[in-house]
């Protein structure tokens, strides 16, 4: 599904609307003017139906994702980050 046809209903405008609130809330997410010497890295949604058990809908789960495969090393970003498990999840 694109975003085209998401945008059209209401129970998916939900779902990017509490992921933007969400993202807010949590200091991940802040809007600022561009740099002139950085790059602008683009995103797009992600639509997920989340089913219950049963089979019916639980949830409408939308996800935003950046697309850093257009990021320049030093210019873009100057550290990497690397997810790291602990041993008492696994």
């Amino acid at each position: 599904m694109g975003f085209k046809s998401a945008a059209k209903n209401p129970k998916w405008l939900s779902a990017m609307d509490n992921k933007i609130l969400a993202l807010k809330r949590n200091g991940t997410w802040t809007l600022v003017p561009r740099p002139q010497s950085h790059n602008v890295i683009s995103c797009h949604w992600i639509f997920k139906v989340k089913p219950c058990s049963d089979g019916s809908t639980e949830r409408h789960k939308a996800r935003l994702v950046a697309q850093g495969f257009f990021q320049v090393p030093v210019l873009d970003f100057g550290d990497t980050f690397s997810p790291v498990v602990h041993p008492a999840t696994v």
